[in-house]
């Protein structure tokens, strides 16, 4: 895949799950800060205006910033599918 389509799916991905959580705010039934946390996470990998508001956010809330690292090195794993694999003791 090159990089451009991957950008282009990563901002396709980003605008749905932002448009999910807006949605998400107002009916009961959808997380929309979740949403609205995954949109952030896929628009800051194709857009630097994302970046720089993904950076503001962990220098102002550092306890979720760890989360945050936490939470993108799960879906790294998952979208290589090495997060199903066992570990190998």
């Amino acid at each position: 895949m090159t990089i451009k389509a991957k950008r282009r799916l990563y901002l396709v991905g980003g605008w749905i799950f932002f448009v999910l959580g807006i949605l998400g705010l107002f009916l009961p039934i959808l997380q929309g800060v979740l949403f609205l946390l995954i949109a952030l996470v896929l628009l800051a990998k194709a857009q630097p205006r994302f970046r720089l508001l993904k950076r503001k956010l962990r220098l102002h809330y550092p306890k979720y910033a760890d989360m945050m690292d936490k939470a993108e090195a799960r879906a790294a794993e998952l979208a290589k599918g090495q997060f199903f694999r066992r570990k190998k003791p």
